[in-house]
């Protein structure tokens, strides 16, 4: 039973990749069992009460700061998860190939959008989500679209989340909830981890994270594991 941030860390690098929210594993893995909606029996974790050491909310930044072995970002069906830097060359290999930015948009599988998006952030090094809608032009009628398109972009593993900052009125002070801070995935990672990725084929690759998953959960839905691995390569 995980009952803190150090347990919590140590058994997601046994692991190697987890849902982030409890009860919202799509019938495949997460560490944690009970999401913000429900209080786990017997265990001291409880989301959303600030507390460092047992709220799994704040874990999810609190690994970006403190750690360079763990990556969070929405990476399974749309939705958060932590990959370790252990396995990230596994699935950058079965999303990406191999591929750059510019070679998949030239192919057609990126988005315009997701493309205003990526330009943004990689001209800047790293941005606020707040901050990604005014230098890449969109507008608050743009809403779904920007959505969609920072989505689209992470579960690529081009881009990944690296932080968080709360905005500043006109007057220097903070105000509203912070906002997930985005840089490049070779920038959160360096080249070491596009150079490991490149010794592993998409095939190897889906092979080792389905072994992977079936030792974490035998009983996992084998529909939903290609999924889970490919991302939006489906």
């Amino acid at each position: 039973m995980i009952e803190d941030f150090s347990g919590f860390v140590r058994e997601l690098l046994k692991a190697g990749f987890s849902f982030a929210i409890g009860g919202n594993n799509e019938g495949v893995f997460g560490l944690l069992e009970y999401g913000w909606d429900e209080e786990p029996p017997d265990s001291p974790i409880r989301w959303h009460t600030g507390d460092r050491e047992t709220d799994p909310w704040v874990w999810r930044i609190r690994v970006l700061e403190e750690r360079d072995d763990i990556a969070y970002s929405k990476l399974f069906f749309r939705k958060a998860g932590y990959i370790t830097k252990e396995w990230y060359p596994f699935f950058l290999a079965a999303r990406r190939g191999g591929n750059t930015f510019e070679e998949e948009y030239a192919d057609g599988t990126i988005s315009y959008f997701a493309k205003r998006i990526y330009a943004a952030i990689t001209e800047h090094g790293s941005l606020p989500a707040h901050d990604i809608k005014t230098f890449a032009g969109f507008s608050r009628d743009d809403k779904s679209r920007f959505d969609s398109a920072l989505t689209e972009l992470q579960m690529r593993m081009f881009i990944t989340i690296c932080g968080e900052r709360q905005k500043l009125s006109q007057k220097g002070e903070l105000y509203s909830w912070p906002s997930s801070v985005f840089c490049t995935t070779e920038r959160f990672w360096g080249g070491g981890m596009f150079e490991a990725a490149a010794n592993i084929s998409p095939e190897e690759a889906a092979v080792m994270i389905s072994e992977q998953i079936f030792k974490l959960n035998p009983s996992a839905d084998i529909r939903k594991v290609e999924k889970f691995i490919k991302g939006y390569r489906t």
